[in-house]
């Protein structure tokens, strides 16, 4: 699939790696770019057209859904971390099941909602953002970890499903990336742009899974071997 002369539509697009996706669509050549916020009437972003949308409310989702019922690409980007003080604190499944609502339930509300009106025959697409914490435990990220692993599943089963329509399902795993909802991580960071210009360039060459820093691709190549980097993070590099 081409970004030129697509419509795409991402989700929590106001910012960070959202905002990256939009303006990257344009720059390509999308015929129309949809962003996905909350407020907005909060959101200026020449060339981008914003859509009220929350992920966490089914009405908002269809709603959106159907303002843009002509998308071609759905990027899935919408998400929220929090850390915990261990995997066993006393508020980590309130903590979890407010993390899931965005992060994989959000995932399935939107796909659900726009997968019907995706062209067929190689003309749409959807792109969801993971994590490389899908493989590497992270304790005091264990709820956002777990979302992240149910949603990476999710897109497995979906883009097994939508082959019949030969729609495309793109998997972005990555690690830390620079934007604010990382600022208060002090370790290596990706940087967004670069991120969504490797997601882009997958994309239309028809792959179906980006690793989109060195972290990620090497916690991939452990997962086969006799001592993954899931079970020992300490063969990993960083």
């Amino acid at each position: 699939m081409k970004i030129k002369d697509s419509i795409v539509f991402v989700t929590g697009a106001n910012r960070g790696l959202g905002l990256a996706f939009a303006r990257e669509a344009i720059l390509r050549g999308a015929a129309k770019v949809y962003a996905g916020v909350r407020r907005p009437e909060d959101f200026s972003e020449p060339g981008i057209i914003p859509v009220k949308l929350d992920v966490t409310d089914s009405e908002s989702v269809i709603s959106a859904a159907k303002i843009a019922s002509d998308v071609t690409l759905l990027v899935n980007n919408a998400g929220i971390a929090e850390v915990s003080e261990s995997p066993f604190a006393e508020n980590v499944e309130e903590q979890a099941r407010r993390i899931f609502e965005t992060n994989y339930y959000g995932v399935i509300r939107t796909t659900s909602a726009f997968q019907a009106s995706l062209p067929d025959e190689g003309n749409g697409a959807v792109i969801n953002v993971l994590s490389a914490v899908t493989w590497k435990p992270v304790p005091i990220l264990t709820p956002y970890s777990a979302s992240k692993a149910a949603a990476w599943s999710y897109t497995n089963n979906i883009r097994v499903h939508l082959k019949t329509r030969n729609i495309q399902v793109v998997g972005v795993h990555v690690g830390f990336v620079d934007t604010d909802l990382t600022k208060g991580f002090d370790v290596p960071k990706a940087d967004p742009t670069d991120v969504v210009r490797q997601t882009y360039d997958a994309l239309e060459a028809g792959e179906s899974e980006v690793l989109a820093d060195e972290g990620s691709r090497e916690l991939k190549q452990t997962l086969s071997s006799v001592t993954p980097g899931y079970i020992v993070p300490e063969v990993l590099q960083a």
